[in-house]
């Protein structure tokens, strides 16, 4: 298996509901597993990103919304070894149980660092003692738990602040454009088809958000799109697609998205665009299958200069830009034709803010869609922003680059205001 295969493939994670709020459940759900007893309370510390995008987000099998009710159903109901999608087995008996519990006052959330890392340190204090489970740089990645003082695991941690050799830098930023392109033309499509869950837990979502009342927005965009799921009309099938299973993520309908850079809408964009695309212009599955790898890997590339959570969307503007990249492929772009899709993307959407996963997320898929789609046509016929203008570099990387560090450590500031308007609400 070929390096950025394994790459794409170890990054592709199922996720049920927005995964802020999966990652606090199971954080709390894994410290329970290290501790019994009658509840306390539990504790947690969250940085910005977190703290943010679990603020209102709608939770997996529950009416209720935010930080305090996740952490409440990690610990009665969160099954651990599930991970992101540790909250499916919810049901009525579990929210009446975690309603009580937050009504008890027994969840204390703080607010931790303003940064673009990942971080949850959650606490459960019982008759019996307390346990706590830390979280750094992914989702579910624990990097210490603690049983009454002892330590009862501890990962390897690198040294802070240390230059990175070349060969511990990114995997993902060792490779050019140019590679990433030669990889998705030449890799076998036998090792790709992986990719294929993808479009099947997207797309169920999608049909989820389609039977469901509460997507408003998603009954609007299919009435644009003359009442069919995949019509004519490229563009209103890929955003009806795109942001039906948004939406349906961020209101806490129970069924998974594929993620990836730990983000299920990052996974839904970079994907159900793709898949209209190919269906109205029948391109095939093998076409298709490239198509999204490439769009995978130009997310990562920006994603890891960004952060994993920071103050702009970069569910539109990292997963927007891949997506525009792989659409570009399907419709037969050259290298030079995504070095203009990345220049047109870099000055259109670049600085849309993140206010947290909620139904705005929607509103910005729809963005970001449409900002894919005029960045493509341009680019096809020729026509992008130059390189010479605003945050545009002299190369696609350093284009990429540049709309990575605008998020980290550009927006720092800003994600403490946002993170501010919301506690005053």
């Amino acid at each position: 298996m070929r390096k950025l295969t394994k790459l794409i493939l170890d990054d592709m994670r199922p996720a049920l509901g927005v995964t802020e709020p999966g990652a606090i459940a199971f954080a709390v759900a894994t410290a329970k597993e290290h501790i019994g007893g009658s509840l306390k309370d539990i504790r947690l510390t969250l940085n910005s990103g977190m703290y943010k995008n679990a603020f209102t987000c709608g939770i997996p099998n529950s009416s209720e919304t935010g930080i305090a009710h996740a952490a409440a159903l990690g610990y009665v109901a969160a099954r651990a070894d599930r991970k992101l999608e540790c909250l499916d087995e919810v049901r009525p008996v579990h929210n009446r149980q975690a309603r009580q519990i937050v009504d008890e006052g027994k969840i204390h959330v703080t607010l931790g660092d303003i940064s673009s890392r990942i971080f949850i340190h959650a606490i459960i204090t019982t008759d019996e003692g307390d346990a706590s489970v830390t979280i750094e740089d992914a989702h579910t990645n624990i990097t210490e738990i603690v049983r009454n003082g002892k330590v009862v695991f501890k990962a390897s941690r690198k040294k802070k602040n240390r230059k990175l050799t070349a060969e511990e830098s990114p995997l993902i930023h060792r490779y050019t454009l140019h590679q990433l392109l030669n990889y998705v033309r030449t890799v076998p499509v036998d090792e790709m088809t992986f990719i294929r869950h993808a479009y099947e837990l997207n797309l169920a979502l999608f049909q989820e958000a389609l039977k469901s009342s509460k997507a408003t927005i998603t009954a609007y965009l299919y009435s644009q799109n003359h009442q069919q799921v995949i019509s004519a009309d490229e563009q209103k099938s890929a955003s009806l697609l795109c942001n039906g299973a948004i939406e349906a993520r961020v209101l806490g309908l129970s069924k998974p998205a594929m993620s990836i850079t730990g983000s299920g809408a990052h996974g839904i964009i970079a994907t159900l665009p793709l898949y209209a695309s190919s269906q109205v212009n029948s391109f095939g599955e093998e076409k298709l299958l490239r198509a999204t790898a490439l769009s995978y890997l130009v997310c990562m590339y920006i994603k890891e200069y960004s952060g994993k959570l920071s103050a702009f969307c970069g569910c539109a503007i990292a997963a927007g830009t891949g997506m525009a990249c792989g659409l570009a492929y399907l419709k037969g772009g050259t290298h030079k034709t995504l070095t203009l899709v990345i220049q047109n993307m870099a000055s259109s959407i670049t600085g849309m803010i993140c206010d947290g996963g909620n139904h705005g997320c929607t509103m910005k898929g729809i963005v970001a869609v449409d900002a894919a789609y005029q960045s493509v046509n341009l680019a096809l016929g020729g026509i992008a922003i130059e390189r010479q203008h605003g945050i545009n570099g002299s190369s696609a990387e350093e284009t990429m680059r540049n709309i990575g560090l605008i998020a980290s450590p550009g927006m720092i500031q800003t994600e403490g205001v946002i993170v501010d308007m919301m506690r005053q609400k």
